[in-house]
């Protein structure tokens, strides 16, 4: 399980004068107080300032640099809180801008300017605010992503000239950028001096070595300056340890505009992700496995049928998976890829591509008791992983299951899961698969931790006795439960306790199954752990020795008939 969770994030920085006479760089980072990351995030910031005072002084921009900086960590927090981050970054950072552009008039600052990126970091976003060409990094299973454009002229020969920078205009042009933070990300700020000598791998290699910030910063400043850097070097790194839940209004509102299309076919590009296999198409969803060359990770990529799923009922499944994604932590729970909010421009999801098969495809084939009690074992925790959390899957099924080759297992295809003080499906809508359903639901029941039982007891029942407790329900007609029969009757060879486990499970009346998934846990390892003495085919003779000897006294005297009847 994951908790609730804080923002928690560890910095680190280096900056260097390197050749220069002295350093205009100026960066900084305030993690802030709880209630202040709350409301209005923690801050890191660079600034590298740019100066032509009289006589050669520079200070101009050191001053720039260091008050731009300032500026933001002493005017953030008084902001209302209610203005988002890029308002109020731009109405602390604007009042700055006309004062720096005024006083660059002046013989004392004589041009003084200062480019300007900035990190605030705020429940599960990033905001990059930037003017100028310092840039912004995000950095994720070993591939680095520029976040910011330089403002510079695209001349060769003039790309080292400032067109936008802090003090250069009267009108504040701040670029906005917001990326979804996960867990492990680092962060990289850096000035000119550091990526105008190191190249993106270079930095990514250097990144991936996951020191410390302060180490890694200052490796990377380091190597800056002996790649022959000839102006000041700094960086920043950032990396994100914890993060809060994620909650059901930030994520509907992140999907909320994003439009619902006919799914595409195979071969497809969508927002970068390429279209391979399709690997079902269902009434409410088509799936393709695919690949992010962003990552070069293989995914799974589902898409709504607007046609036969409302919009509101296609919003609410891909709401709940990326939920119950951000807050379950299981090895045996399926989880979500986050994909960047500029990225997306349609509705999909995105899951990991998990190699295996299906449980279904495994139970076509005969399952041993001993790997058929692992499985269940695994499935049931599952299961219990996310009642923990009041979420109700209401989908369980063999479909629903992926074996993995390592031997370990996900439990998948969370859309239609129940969670607390979150809006439910239309009645028309409600998910779950006929044979899979409680009794109770077929009344009017929407899904609680009862049925969820009953539908793994149905998935566990076929596993080991290969066939639906009640029979196989067909969509739209209304099955009659009858008296059970042991599973033992179709398998001999099923112990005891394990009829009574799969009986119990699957019982008509709810109060008659187990108290929770965790009770049926226990007589699932329970059971398991007892020591089972595996039966060696025993001969006739050993068993029956009278037998033995009868029979072979009967052979033997039909041999001699036979002999005598052919003389």
């Amino acid at each position: 399980m994951k908790p609730d969770g804080r923002l928690l994030v560890a910095g680190g920085y280096a900056s260097e004068q390197g050749v220069r006479p002295d350093n205009q760089d100026f960066v900084g980072i305030y993690a802030a107080t709880e209630s202040e990351r709350i409301r209005h995030g923690m801050i890191a910031a660079l600034a590298d300032g740019v100066s032509g005072g009289i006589g050669g002084d520079h200070r101009g921009g050191r001053i720039a640099s260091e008050l731009a900086v300032r500026a933001l960590v002493d005017g953030l927090y008084t902001q209302p809180d209610t203005i988002g981050t890029p308002a109020a970054v731009q109405r602390v950072m604007a009042p700055f801008n006309r004062w720096l552009a005024a006083m660059g008039r002046t013989d004392t600052m004589a041009h003084a300017a200062s480019t300007f990126t900035s990190l605030v970091l705020k429940g599960r976003k990033g905001h990059v605010l930037h003017v100028g060409d310092s840039r912004a990094w995000h950095f994720r299973d070993g591939h680095l992503t520029l976040l910011t454009d330089d403002h510079t002229r695209s001349h060769p020969d003039q790309n080292h000239i400032l067109y936008r920078a802090l003090g250069i205009e009267e009108r504040l042009r701040l670029d906005h950028h917001e990326v979804s933070l996960a867990e492990h990300d680092r962060l990289l700020l850096t000035s000119d001096g550091v990526h105008g000598s190191l190249s993106a791998k270079r930095l990514e290699k250097l990144l991936g070595a996951r020191n410390s910030a302060d180490a890694d910063a200052a490796s990377i400043v380091e190597a800056a300056l002996g790649a022959g850097s000839q102006d000041n070097a700094s960086a920043i790194i950032l990396d994100i340890i914890g993060l809060p839940a994620a909650d059901h209004d930030s994520v509907a509102g992140d999907i909320a505009s994003l439009p619902i299309l006919d799914p595409p076919g195979e071969g497809d590009s969508i927002d970068g992700f390429h279209l391979k296999t399709m690997l079902s198409d269902g009434r409410y969803t088509r799936l393709f496995r695919g690949i992010d060359p962003a990552s070069g990770q293989d995914v799974v990529i589902k898409f709504p049928k607007p046609a036969l799923l409302s919009e509101s009922g296609a919003r609410l499944a891909f709401a709940r998976e990326i939920l119950v994604g951000s807050r379950v932590s299981s090895p045996f729970v399926g989880g979500v890829v986050a994909v960047p909010r500029e990225r997306q421009t349609r509705l999909y999801g995105v899951q990991p591509f998990y190699e295996g098969e299906t449980l279904e495809a495994r139970l076509s084939r005969p399952l041993g008791l001993a790997e058929g009690l692992a499985m269940a074992i695994k499935l049931t925790r599952a299961v219990a992983a996310l009642h923990r959390l009041d979420i109700i899957h209401r989908d369980i099924k063999p479909d629903n299951v992926i074996l993995l080759p390592d031997g370990g297992l996900k439990l998948i295809d969370l859309g239609v899961a129940r969670l607390p003080r979150v809006d439910e499906f239309a009645t028309s809508e409600i998910p779950g698969t006929p044979s899979y359903l409680a009794p109770e639901m077929f009344a009017g029941n929407l899904g609680d931790e009862g049925t969820d039982q009953f539908a793994l007891g149905v998935t566990l029942w076929r596993m080991f006795a290969k066939a639906y407790p009640y029979g196989e329900i067909e969509a739209f007609s209304r099955p009659r439960f009858r008296t059970l029969e042991a599973p033992s009757k179709t398998r001999t060879e099923l112990p005891a306790w394990l009829d009574s486990a799969l009986m119990r499970a699957v019982a008509i009346d709810p109060a008659e199954r187990f108290g929770d998934a965790i009770e049926l846990l226990r007589a699932l390892e329970g059971g398991a752990a007892v020591a089972r003495v595996e039966q060696r085919f025993v001969p006739l003779i050993e068993r029956n020795p009278a037998r033995f000897w009868q029979l072979v006294s009967l052979m033997l005297a039909i041999a001699l008939v036979a002999s005598l009847i052919h003389k």
